[in-house]
């Protein structure tokens, strides 16, 4: 509990006088609403006035008893901090609201000094710091309420807009009225433009500052923690592209989904989005397209078996009468093919080497494997398998 120093303490003519206003309040009031007029133009429509005249009304009751030293009961003591929830939820500016609260001292120190005579004007000098520490505890705890209650606020809205979110994802946007109601309740376009974005926890922090900077460049969008993977969902538009977007993710390692059309189709981008991030190499220093890791992701949601695939394409290559040198090369020259046009001559230009030199190496390949990396099917099996391999190797 606060304790008074003797020099903060009112006079006894103060106190006697803040007693007399006690009995005038109406006075008192009519002097303020004038007084604060001009600020409470500001926000006239929100605040009802009845609901204004009872707050001021209880507010000086308050600061007087408080000159006063008189009792001040329990449901008075809490008045400030319901001033300030209220008009928080009411959608007060704060400035204007602490503005207007700060006029109670001028109207008490004014009502004070119209009861004094002038022997009683010199001693009330004295108690201008005590009416003053009035009026600001009465404002603080304005302040502290309505701080408190705008976080508490903006975590409902949050926790609002997190449940809608679910209700999408849980729906596979199949609902047109669940549709409709997230797009309002996330202020998206239901047929708006969208791209989704997920990083696994590690890079969670990382997704979450590009999201700050996305929304402050200007884009609407929505953060999410689903299945252990951080999500953002961004709308598109022109003010905010697709390349944009990637240029703000930066160095954060994630996946990211094609952009979709429409609301309904987020729900599936989330999943796309969230099986490239579980596909990213540990290499990965920044965003991987869908479009860019197709194998990758393909291999990774193919668990057990891509072990099985990689065994079962790859194990004559690594049979023990096949030297370890032969094996690399071998496997070094079929990444360098599938990673190119599909050109002989492109592969043996990039490994510095004779066009018949990689010819002999597909040709001893196909040996060992059974598969032929000159057919379309059998490279793509053979890609596949190699994917699942280094998969296996980490």
């Amino acid at each position: 509990m606060h304790t008074q120093s003797a020099s903060s303490l009112p006079g006894p003519r103060a106190a006697e006088l803040a007693v007399e206003c006690l009995q005038e309040l109406d006075v008192l009031l009519g002097d303020w609403m004038e007084t604060v007029r001009p600020l409470r133009a500001e926000y006239a429509g929100a605040v009802p006035d009845e609901d204004f005249r009872e707050s001021a009304l209880l507010a000086f009751e308050l600061l007087l008893r408080t000159v006063a030293e008189l009792p001040v009961p329990a449901e008075l003591a809490g008045v400030s901090e319901r001033i300030g929830e209220r008009r928080a939820r009411q959608g007060v500016p704060l400035d204007s609201l602490l503005a207007a609260a700060r006029l109670d001292f001028r109207v008490v120190w004014a009502a004070l000094v119209a009861r004094a005579d002038d022997a009683d004007k010199v001693l009330l000098v004295a108690s201008a710091y005590h009416v003053w520490e009035a009026v600001e505890a009465h404002v603080t705890g304005i302040m502290t309420a309505y701080q408190r209650t705008v976080l508490e606020m903006g975590r409902q809205r949050e926790d609002e807009r997190r449940l809608w979110f679910d209700r999408l994802l849980e729906t596979g946007g199949r609902n047109p009225t669940v549709v409709r109601d997230v797009s309002l309740a996330l202020g998206f376009q239901a047929t708006g433009r969208f791209l989704c974005v997920a990083a696994l926890p590690e890079a969670g922090a990382a997704l979450h500052e590009a999201a700050a900077t996305l929304r402050s460049a200007g884009a609407t969008l929505q953060r999410q923690t689903v299945s252990s993977a951080s999500l953002l969902v961004v709308q598109l538009a022109r003010r905010m592209s697709e390349a944009e977007v990637l240029d703000m993710l930066g160095g954060v390692p994630c996946g990211v989904s094609p952009a979709v059309d429409g609301l309904a189709e987020v729900p599936r981008a989330v999943e796309l989005a969230t099986a490239t991030a579980r596909a990213l190499p540990d290499s990965a220093a920044g965003p991987l397209r869908l479009a860019d890791a197709w194998l990758q992701v393909l291999v990774h949601r193919a668990e057990s078996f891509a072990g099985y695939l990689a065994e079962d394409v790859l194990g004559g290559v690594r049979r023990d009468n096949v030297p370890v040198a032969e094996t690399e090369r071998l496997l070094q020259t079929a990444r360098v093919h599938l990673a190119g046009s599909g050109s002989i001559a492109e592969t043996a230009e990039a490994l510095y080497c004779h066009r018949n030199t990689v010819q002999q190496r597909f040709t001893r390949l196909f040996e060992l494997t059974g598969r032929d990396i000159r057919r379309p099917g059998d490279a793509a099996l053979l890609a596949l398998a190699l994917h699942a391999q280094e998969q296996g190797d980490r």
